[in-house]
Parts: structure tokens; C-alpha cells; sequence
């Protein structure tokens, strides 16, 4: 899936309740497949068969594997940037470090298909935009918050922390997903650090 001409839009929008329900019984048979087999290893036709239908009908509603990625790795986006957005307003932003830290590392390592999909998003085209969407989506809302608490701290600066925040903290997360659970914690308890020492020298200089 390199293709930068892929389509990865679905064929049909599940309009009526029976339709959302037939294509989140796709998705779901699919990320478990994946978190099984990964990405590479996993046909449209084991898809079909674990979904209960047939190839045919499989593709009335995605025109390909990558389509059935995208729409997952979508579904991952999503509940991220609800997560973090509904932890902002109700921490300080010191908290919310530690607290987003630990329920996205939570998130990586048991949401189903989260680290076969997203460890070679690099290699996949159809996800860098997806990728890209999250981190600025993220950056918009901690620069708000940075710039509500630290008025004094310049624009440029916190724009650049927030974007510097999300993308390091997420490449070290995702690194900690794929590692057994007591190097995993170790390396988030490090990440904690290292965020807050960050935040703690950006934000006392504005003071």
C-alpha cells in the first residue's frame, strides 16, 4: 500500500442504521485480523469470511484493503482527539501531560489493530494525511491552552511546543506499544519526565 493514487474512499456511506451496522462488522473483523496477521498479512477475502460475507459484497462497500485501513485508522483519530479534548479544559495542563500520556499508551497497546496499522504509517500514504490531521488537530487545541494560561509566551514559540509535544510524545508511545509492558511503562514513565521539564522551562521563562 504505497500507491500514492490509492482510492481509500469507501464505496458506500452508511446512511441507514442496518448499513452502519454491516460496515462497523467489517471494521471490527478487520482490526482484529490485523492485530492478528497485520496489515500485509491479511486479504480482502479473509475479511469477507470473517464478516460473514461474501467477497463481492465486501467490495459494494470498500474498493480495496487500504480503504478498510484508512477507515479504521480514522476511527483511531477520532476517539484520540475526543480524548484529548475532553481531559484539557477539566486539568492543568501539567496534569493533562501525565493523564493524556497514560490513556493514549492505554489506547496504543489494547485498541485492536492500533500498532499493525500505525507502526509503518510512514510507508502508507493513505495515512500520512490522516497522521498529519491529528497532530495539527492536537497542536490547535494545547496552543490554546498554552496561550490561555502563558499569554506572555510568544505566538511562535507556542506553536512550535505544541506541535513539538504531540509528535514527540506520540513517537515515543508508539514505540512503547510495541515493547513488553514493563519496558513500555518504564519508557512513559521517562516521557512524563521529559514533557513536563519541558513545559516547566518553556512556561517559567514567560513568567
Amino acid at each position: 500500500m504505497t500507491d500514492e493514487s490509492i482510492d481509500v474512499t469507501p464505496r458506500r456511506r452508511p446512511v441507514q442504521a442496518r448499513s452502519r451496522e454491516r460496515v462497523g462488522n467489517i471494521l471490527s473483523h478487520a482490526a482484529a485480523i490485523f492485530h492478528e496477521n497485520g496489515v500485509d498479512g491479511t486479504s480482502m477475502s479473509a475479511i469477507a469470511r470473517q464478516s460473514g460475507m461474501s467477497l463481492a459484497s465486501l467490495y459494494r462497500y470498500f474498493p480495496n484493503k487500504a480503504a478498510i485501513v484508512h477507515a479504521i485508522a480514522e476511527g483511531h483519530v477520532e476517539k484520540m482527539e475526543t480524548a484529548l479534548r475532553e481531559k484539557l479544559p477539566e486539568l492543568s495542563l501539567h496534569d493533562a501531560v501525565d493523564v493524556l500520556i497514560d490513556q493514549f499508551y492505554d489506547f496504543y497497546r489494547t485498541e485492536p489493530a492500533y500498532s499493525a496499522i500505525w507502526s509503518g504509517v510512514e510507508s502508507m500514504p493513505e495515512l500520512r494525511e490522516l497522521d498529519l490531521r491529528e497532530l495539527y488537530s492536537n497542536a490547535r487545541d494545547l496552543d490554546a491552552r498554552l496561550q490561555q494560561e502563558y499569554p506572555a509566551l510568544p505566538k511562535e514559540r507556542s506553536w512550535t511546543a505544541s506541535l513539538l509535544l504531540p509528535r514527540s510524545a506520540g513517537t515515543i508511545l508508539r514505540l512503547a506499544a510495541t515493547l513488553p509492558d514493563d519496558q513500555g511503562q518504564q519508557l512513559v514513565v521517562e516521557l512524563k519526565c521529559m514533557a513536563r521539564a519541558y513545559l516547566a522551562g518553556l512556561t517559567r521563562q514567560e513568567r
